[in-house]
């Protein structure tokens, strides 16, 4: 007796023809189940436990070794060898433990085992019920007493034991959870983090709540929204680029901490840090500000890498440790940027010295003014230089509209942005609260947008309403889930989501 292994070199791809035979006789095979009273998609099968429960209680057997006890399970078939009177079969569940099937003459009977070899596949749903066994090899094992198609699959599965090309695990994530233990252990983490995050904000009393995808008017971030139109309403509608402006109306109405983890879409470029559409966690705490929403964000995050890894040393997928514990460093966008380029650069710098600057170093600003210059030059001076995560401090006022004026330096606001692994993570304010200034800001962005700037927030009289009953003072942040995974893993963000956009 001998078990079933894997093949020791991977057979090539089937070609386009070849998938194409191979689904003509499976559907020849589905035909002939359905016409001999046979289904190939049965309601159910009496499963009455599942693989890994199987693999943990009896993993133990040593060789030759049989437990007493029968069980039915089912899995999805990713090997299979028939012999003469013992055919081998490895079943795969969900989260990718597999076992070995035996179906052999002497328990099945002749013609259940040539139905065996006739109708399955590799990639069929199979269900086996049997004793649990060790084969002569060590092998945990179920032999068969009887086994049935739970689904028949009609396309064959591609190659099990070689990678995916990325083109086929973005387009057919299905394909990429079924072959790549990586794949599935993603969705595993992302559960784990989100699971976590929700957690912290529960232990700090912070409510979940939900806001409208579907707004009349775009705001909360600067960002290109998408557009859509309502029949019902026969109105234009916009796809939110942001929660804030509802979260803050929910601040306004008396829930002084509020979070909101949902879907947020940007129509702008796609990259490895970019998403058109994108998870996104933003929260709002009334009597905090920028310095208690920063020790908040490392709370969650740190809390995150803890649920996924169990410390707060990650291991990203190159095998690179990173780690997120202690105290992060806070440094400031002028002090930094002044410092990497050897000029002084102050909220007071003329545009015109800041646009000589950018054009010496070939950094290039759309409708440059002071605000865009400096958080531009920054990212060519001091961006690719951070490695430990690291909050940078008080922006200019020209690109933070929401944003309260710094207490103590006049012309930038009380904002930071969270670096990890070099890319932006998240971000903090000590949040705008007096009506009469958003409004100022919101007259300038319209200037902006009429000047030709599509990420312009538009002025919003229903949230400036709002704000006039009163907003306390608060600290508000936002974060993207998949970036987050990012820095928690070390993979890209189409990686990280489960079914991206793909062209």
């Amino acid at each position: 007796m001998t078990d079933a292994s894997a093949p020791s070199t991977a057979p090539a791809e089937p070609t386009e023809e070849e998938v194409s035979e191979q689904k003509a006789v499976r559907l020849a095979k589905r035909e002939k189940l359905n016409e001999s009273g046979v289904e190939a998609y049965p309601v159910s099968v009496p499963v009455t436990t599942t693989i890994p429960a199987v693999r943990a209680k009896w993993g133990w057997l040593e060789a030759d070794a049989v437990s007493g006890e029968t069980v039915g399970i089912a899995g999805r078939v990713v090997f299979l060898r028939n012999t003469g009177k013992l055919c081998f079969v490895t079943l795969q569940s969900g989260d990718g433990t597999r076992i070995q099937g035996m179906i052999s003459l002497a328990a099945v009977g002749e013609e259940s085992l040539a139905a065996f070899k006739e109708f399955v596949d590799l990639g069929d749903h199979l269900f086996l019920s049997g004793e649990v066994i060790s084969s002569r090899r060590g092998e945990l094992s179920v032999m068969a007493t009887e086994w049935k198609i739970s689904s028949k699959a009609i396309l064959p599965l591609p190659n099990v034991y070689s990678e995916l090309s990325e083109e086929t695990r973005m387009r057919s994530r299905y394909l990429d959870l079924i072959v790549r233990e990586q794949a599935r252990d993603m969705v595993r983490t992302r559960a784990q983090a989100m699971a976590s995050l929700r957690r912290t904000f529960t232990e700090r009393e912070f409510l979940e709540v939900e806001t409208p995808m579907l707004q009349t008017m775009h705001g909360g971030a600067a960002a290109r929204p998408f557009v859509t139109h309502s029949n019902a309403f026969d109105t234009e509608l916009y796809l939110r680029i942001a929660p804030e402006l509802f979260l803050k109306r929910a601040v306004v109405g008396g829930i002084d901490r509020v979070f909101e983890i949902n879907r947020n879409f940007r129509n702008e470029g796609a990259d490895s840090t970019h998403s058109p559409e994108f998870a996104m966690l933003e929260a709002y705490e009334a009597y905090g500000d920028y310095t208690s929403i920063a020790e908040l964000t490392q709370s969650l995050i740190q809390n995150a890498a803890l649920a996924v890894a169990g410390s707060h040393v990650v291991t990203w997928a190159d095998g690179t440790e990173y780690d997120l514990g202690g105290e992060w460093d806070r440094i400031s966008m002028y002090g930094s940027l002044s410092e990497a380029s050897g000029i002084l650069i102050t909220p007071q710098t003329p545009v015109a010295e800041l646009q000589a600057i950018a054009d010496r170093e070939g950094v290039s600003v759309h409708l440059p003014n002071h605000g865009k210059l400096v958080e531009e030059l920054w990212e060519h001076f001091v961006k690719g230089s951070l490695v430990r995560p690291t909050f940078v401090l008080d922006f200019p006022v020209e690109t933070s509209p929401l944003t309260r004026a710094h207490r103590s330096i006049a012309g930038v606001v009380e904002k930071w942005d969270l670096y990890i692994r070099g890319f932006e993570l998240a971000t903090g304010y000590s949040e705008l609260v007096d009506p009469v200034i958003q409004r100022e800001r919101f007259v300038e962005q319209a200037k902006q947008a009429a000047a030709g700037d599509d990420e312009a927030m538009r002025l919003d009289e229903d949230f400036l309403r709002a704000l006039e009953f009163g907003m306390p003072p608060s600290g508000g942040m936002g974060m993207g889930i998949d970036r987050l995974l990012m820095a928690l893993t070390g993979l890209g963000i189409r990686e990280t989501i489960l079914f991206p956009l793909v062209k």
